[in-house]
């Protein structure tokens, strides 16, 4: 019998004993469940035992999950080196461009559809990837309407493809109460078949508030940040207060172990969203893996649009984006905004 099926729900149970039960039901269809996924999977098969549905058993809902987990950890090993330090081929997504946030709220959302805006008014085939928890996307409005184009990844979970103006957006579909980053399809997943020809760039909003995410680079929604050829171009957006500076650090040491390891592939810019400058004594906050990136911090202003509506179906804000011209082509992505 498994964990699942020896759940009974009963108002005797603990918090902590209904906490054991619903991860034990994880782990017996997850047997590589890791602790970031394991907390998500236990919250959300909790919040369903609290509100009373009797449609479904919690201790079921919490096997499902986890199942879910293992089936992109399983794929990860086959598209994957099974040396985690060996690198993988990015060359069918054109440049990719991970954006972690650095902290919660950081606005990485709104700095990916600026991204792919800024991509797609230059000409370029733009793919926008929104592997977040479809209920807590800051990019779940960023298309008129739902494509009808859906591309089927396991029994849970989905990927629907909608229009961006000119960029395709590809979103996480699934009937299940929440998205762990490790259910997240693997990178080469997302490539609809068949696949834009020629891509010329991907960005990714990995989500899951920046600190999830970075809990497993090597399969789910960390697995953008496997080391590969060409590299990415992994951005840290973060906002010009002591606090997300601070979380920003926690979100790099997280990852440190697999950088050092050659197995993901660290920040390289950082993104100061909502602001023109550092206030004072904001920048003194950092710490040493955050310090490495502060030289050359690129700065997007604020919008108050931007900020009370999030991302919508409207291109992105006209200064927010310029802000982002020059680090684009930088990387040679789009021309020179200086150019003439």
């Amino acid at each position: 019998m498994t964990a699942a099926a020896q759940y009974t729900p009963g108002p005797a149970r603990t918090p902590h004993e209904l906490n054991h039960v619903l991860g034990t039901a994880a782990r017996s269809r997850a047997p590589h469940l890791g602790p970031a996924d394991n907390e998500a999977v236990v919250n959300a098969a909790a919040a369903a035992a609290a509100a009373a549905d009797t449609s479904t058993d919690p201790g079921d809902d919490a096997a499902e999950l986890g199942e879910a987990t293992e089936h992109t950890y399983e794929r990860a090993r086959t598209v994957f080196p099974e040396s985690g330090t060996r690198p993988v081929s990015w060359s069918a997504f054109g440049a990719v461009i991970p954006v972690l946030a650095g902290s919660a709220g950081a606005g990485a959302s709104s700095i990916s559809a600026a991204i792919s805006d800024v991509l797609q008014q230059a000409g370029r085939c733009a793919l926008l990837v929104d592997a977040d928890d479809p209920a807590r996307s800051g990019l779940a409005c960023a298309s008129s309407v739902e494509g009808p184009w859906v591309q089927r990844i396991n029994p849970q979970i989905a990927i629907r493809y909608s229009w961006r103006s000119d960029a395709l957006l590809a979103r996480v579909e699934t009937h299940l109460p929440t998205i762990t980053p490790g259910m997240v399809p693997v990178p080469p997943d997302w490539l609809p078949d068949p696949a834009p020809d020629p891509l010329h760039a991907t960005v990714v909003d990995l989500g899951h508030g920046g600190w999830r995410a970075g809990a497993t680079p090597t399969y789910g929604a960390g697995g953008w940040l496997r080391r590969g050829l060409p590299s990415q171009r992994p951005i840290l957006v973060v906002r010009a207060t002591r606090p997300s500076l601070r979380q920003a650090e926690q979100v790099l040491a997280r990852l440190d172990p697999y950088v050092r390891r050659g197995v993901a592939t660290a920040p390289v810019q950082l993104v100061v969203n909502g602001a023109r400058k550092w206030p004072a004594g904001v920048s003194g906050a950092a710490g040493s893996r955050l310090q490495a990136l502060l030289a050359d911090a690129l700065f997007v202003p604020y919008d108050r649009n931007w900020e009370l509506s999030g991302v919508t179906d409207e291109p992105s804000p006209p200064k927010p984006a310029d802000a982002l011209r020059p680090l684009l082509a930088s990387w040679g992505l789009i021309a020179s905004p200086r150019r003439g």
